[in-house]
């Protein structure tokens, strides 16, 4: 038998991940696939403002809570002034120790506050040791 989801609209295999935390650790030393999509809304109030040039905002899958470079999953995307709902992609594969962790980071440089709305999801499947 495979645990319960813990919310509605939640398919959840395996002990791996913690849906309070939001971190996948892994049970195994292996080669894991990640995905994360994020439904991200800027706030309407925020978006009255006169558009700025550096909005963007880069989405992340970090081992550890380590974002350096080699060892994270990055996309960076460019929040266009006419939206207010983004749904931002990123994926890959990491290598992770047994009881490593990993989990999703939203590095926000575009100016306005974001909220990550519900239908985001995060995902690892196990490739290989």
């Amino acid at each position: 038998p495979h645990p319960q989801p813990e919310r509605e609209g939640t398919f959840h295999r395996g002990s791996g991940l913690n849906l309070t935390s939001g971190q996948y650790t892994a049970p195994v030393a292996g080669y894991y696939t990640f995905t994360a999509t994020l439904h991200i809304v800027r706030r309407e109030q925020q978006r009255k403002r006169q558009p700025c040039k550096g909005n963007r905002l880069r989405v992340l899958i970090c081992v550890q809570s380590h974002c350096q470079q080699n060892s994270n999953l990055e996309t960076v995307s460019r929040l266009e002034s006419g939206g207010d709902l983004f749904i931002i992609s990123v994926s890959g594969v990491l290598y992770l120790q047994a009881g490593q962790y990993a989990s999703v980071f939203v590095d926000n440089a575009a100016g306005s506050p974001l909220t990550v709305q519900s239908g985001s999801d995060f995902s690892a499947i196990l490739l290989g040791v």
